[in-house]
């Protein structure tokens, strides 16, 4: 068995979630929230931040830490159990390119209803659903936007 750890974030700009469709010579298909692999030497914001501007092109600033999930898959040869820490993020615009060399061939900004039943799996819901009620706390305490009290 091995580990892998990736980070990644819920990108929200006007109320609306950035995510991004896969798929892979049609065996993986499905909506998903922007993530990837911690780099040596890099620790887990730069990483976050690095993946969403590499897998989305948006240009995004990290408001705050939300959590961590863990999943297991296999692989041919093993089983590996991963491990993703998530951010809440804003992005500057509605722009959004998916990254082709990812097999990543749709993205956009949705409403927070259609986002959590676009995404293919139920931990990216889970972090969407926390992520986005911070959101909401800090929209509803005029925090959202400032930069300064983060």
């Amino acid at each position: 068995m091995s580990h892998a750890v990736s980070c990644g974030g819920v990108v929200i700009f006007r109320g609306k979630i950035l995510v991004l469709y896969k798929n892979y010579k049609n065996k993986y298909e499905g909506w998903v929230l922007p993530k990837g692999t911690v780099e040596p030497g890099e620790d887990f914001k730069t990483t976050a931040l690095r993946e969403v501007k590499e897998e989305t092109d948006a240009d995004a600033s990290i408001i705050k830490y939300i959590g961590k999930s863990q999943y297991s898959f296999s692989t041919p040869d093993d089983v590996v159990e991963k491990e993703v820490h998530w951010y809440l993020m804003m992005a500057d615009s509605y722009y959004s390119k998916p990254q082709r060399e990812e097999f990543f061939v749709d993205s956009g900004y949705y409403k927070f209803i259609e986002a959590y039943h676009l995404l293919k799996f139920s931990n990216e819901k889970q972090i969407l659903e926390k992520a986005y009620n911070e959101y909401l706390d800090l929209k509803r305490r005029n925090l959202w936007g400032t930069r300064k009290y983060f």
